[in-house]
């Protein structure tokens, strides 16, 4: 039992007694013993009167004491608000100042503020905004470059007429926090490395009385460009520097483009090639450690989109300055031979081998499967191409490949090779370096022995996994890296013409028929292929097109649009057979007008716009089609545009061959 509650049974109140004794006065009245009652009666009513007076002197007292302990309260509440250390207003609905301490009217000291809307002082505040928060008011606010976080909530006042809400900020200065991340985030340190990635050319091309003079230009310039920022820059290869330097000064190598890397082009001593620069950048990791992947992956994918450029890594965005120029071919195979020795090895490893190109594969994708599949049969290993979707330029080498024997079963789908694999088994990817643009994503995560061999200039998605990498953009064509390979796995190579033809055919088509990105080893890939037993003329049928392609491709030329006067934008119609092959087709035959440079052409397939861009080099198209989410080489690229219109599509377009052009006047 509660103790108060027996306490009470014990120990009865003052009413309970009062009770008793006035049915004590009754049994006397009712037993005729009249002076007694009188007597308790009158005791009765003197104790009514001393219980009355008690409970009034005592409820008297306790109000006393409420109300003494309400104007202290009062007081010690007005007084906290007018010297509380935040600043603080009070506002009407309407944004009207109401109120403020002696803490706010310093921050806008020599400003009337009583009775005036406080959007005269504040232009971005949002009084709407404010009322729908209510309870959760919270922004930030500069002002004579102080820093302000404000909280705040809408309350209830009954006691003030006519203004039953009203809105209570509190200013909170964060200006020495904000001031001390600032000096955190600048005095961080960032790591670079820099790397001279055409050396062995440079070399190669300069007389022996100058090189120590191109060498020593190449210090002068990077000691020149770096020496502002006191940060340490040293050489730890022969064609490699590290450079350490704070973040504050990153912002000013952006704001010049990385100008270093046109210095440096610059030098002209007796070298005939120019020499090239690639930076790889990296911030913001964890540890020093983590900076310096950063910066090694940043420099990879520099060079891996044809050198001559800056990448900067912070954590998982890349940001890219540079890459206007041409790749430049390396004269030396032995890279090509390194890697035939390893896929070599590889093949004999593995149980089987999965070979897949990009979705919707071209000539140079379908070619280079079929040359590495030969590889493969060749080491005595069962091989399978995965091929779900395909361009239209292959649909004639496939339709040759059928009455082949042979490559009846080689062609599999996509749930034939999930089907399929195994942690032994060996994917080969050819002519993509892109997870997502693979015929067969789901391979890649189904075993670790994965191949990549690619020409294409590497964008941000990379397959980062894989045991052995071939990624070359100075290379024409995948076609091209694929027969180097074969020419090292051994030492007689079994490629039947059909074999030979499909690698041919994406050379071809690659370099335009040895127009574009065509260099030494180029001729000569194409030079064993034809000892192979390539017939030119078979090939050229390989790409002959129908009547009523080519009237699409001469219409869509013809309504051509002329833009920043030597490009030409164009626009397939709807509903067009084959419109991906006749788009690529018709950006290519742009190029033959007289005054134009570069070529743009877009169609609608499968309620996607794809976009083909073709240039002779003056402009890249690569840069400009990577604004729309896209890749390639600086003459050939392309991009895919979902949920969006043609027109829409045409716009978004010229606003990347705007922008593309902004920066470049910039940079100049």
């Amino acid at each position: 039992m509660d103790n108060k509650k027996f306490y009470r049974i014990l120990i009865p109140g003052v009413s309970v007694y009062l009770w008793i004794i006035f049915i004590f006065i009754g049994v006397l009245v009712f037993y005729k013993h009249w002076l007694i009652a009188a007597i308790a009666f009158l005791i009765f009513c003197y104790l009514l009167y001393y219980n009355a007076r008690s409970k009034y002197l005592k409820t008297r007292e306790i109000t006393k004491y409420i109300e003494n302990l309400t104007f202290h309260v009062d007081s010690a509440t007005k007084d906290t608000l007018l010297h509380f250390p935040l600043p603080m207003v009070v506002l009407h609905l309407d944004g009207i100042i109401a109120w403020y301490n002696s803490s706010f009217g310093k921050i806008f000291e020599g400003e009337e503020l009583f009775e005036k809307p406080i959007q005269s002082f504040i232009k971005d505040i949002q009084i709407s905004k404010l009322i729908e928060d209510q309870h959760n008011i919270s922004f930030n606010f500069t002002y004579k470059e102080r820093y302000y976080h404000i909280l705040g909530n809408v309350v209830k006042i009954d006691s003030v007429p006519d203004a039953n809400y009203m809105i209570v900020l509190y200013w909170i200065d964060h200006t020495e926090l904000k001031n001390l991340k600032s000096k955190y985030r600048d005095e961080k340190m960032i790591e670079s490395i820099i790397m001279i990635d055409n050396y062995e050319e440079v070399m190669q091309s300069t007389d022996d009385a100058y090189r120590p003079q191109v060498l020593a230009d190449i210090d002068r310039r990077l000691t020149s460009w770096v020496s502002f920022t006191g940060g340490v820059l040293k050489k730890f290869e022969r064609d490699k520097y590290i450079f350490i330097f704070e973040h504050k000064y990153l912002n000013k190598f952006e704001e010049k483009k990385f100008d270093i890397l046109d210095s440096i082009r610059e030098i002209n001593i007796g070298n005939k090639i120019p020499v090239t620069l690639s930076i790889g950048i990296g911030l913001n990791g964890d540890t020093i450690a983590q900076n310096d992947a950063y910066a090694r992956a940043a420099i990879d994918i520099a060079l891996g989109r044809g050198g001559d450029q800056v990448v900067i890594k912070d954590g998982d965005q890349l940001k890219f300055y540079g890459g206007k120029t041409k790749e430049l071919e390396k004269q030396t195979r032995v890279k090509a031979r390194v890697v035939a020795y390893a896929l070599r090895e590889l093949i004999s490893q593995a149980e089987q081998v999965i070979i897949m190109g990009h979705q919707n594969g071209d000539i140079d994708s379908v070619g280079a499967s079929i040359g590495l599949y030969r590889g493969v049969k060749n080491k005595g290993k069962v091989g399978y191409i995965v091929l779900n979707s395909f361009n239209p330029t292959v649909h004639n080498l496939l339709s040759r490949l059928e009455k082949v024997e042979e490559y009846h079963d080689v062609f599999i789908s996509r749930s034939q090779a999930i089907d399929m694999v195994t942690d032994k088994t060996l994917v080969i990817v050819v002519d993509t370096h892109r997870t997502s643009f693979t015929e067969c994503p789901e391979l890649l995560q189904k075993t670790d022995h994965i191949v990549v061999i690619d020409h294409h200039r590497r964008g941000v998605e990379f397959i980062e996994n894989a045991v052995l990498t071939y990624h070359e953009p100075y290379a024409s064509s995948t076609c091209e890296m694929v027969t180097e390979i074969l020419q090292y796995m051994e030492e007689k190579v079994k490629l039947s013409t059909l074999e030979a033809e499909a690698l041919y055919a994406g050379i071809t088509v690659d370099t335009k028929h040895f127009s574009f990105k065509t260099g030494v080893r180029t001729f000569e890939a194409a030079s064993f292929l034809r000892r192979a037993g390539v017939d030119t003329t078979s090939v050229k049928q390989l790409f002959q097109n129908d009547l009523d392609t080519f009237i699409a491709r001469a219409d869509i030329v013809k309504a051509a649009e002329i833009f920043r006067d030597n490009i030409a934008i164009s626009v397939c119609p709807e509903n067009i057979k084959n419109a991906q092959l006749i788009v690529a087709q018709a950006a290519d035959e742009l190029l033959n007008i007289m005054g134009i440079t570069a070529s743009f052409v877009m169609c609608k397939v499968n309620d996607e716009i794809i976009i083909s861009g073709r240039s002779l080099g003056d402009i890249n198209v690569q840069v400009i089609l990577e604004k729309l989410g896209g890749g390639g080489h600086l003459t050939v690229a392309g991009a895919q545009l979902a949920d969006v219109s043609v027109e829409s599509a045409r716009e978004q377009l010229k606003m990347a061959i705007d922008k593309y052009f902004d920066e470049i006047s910039e940079k100049s």
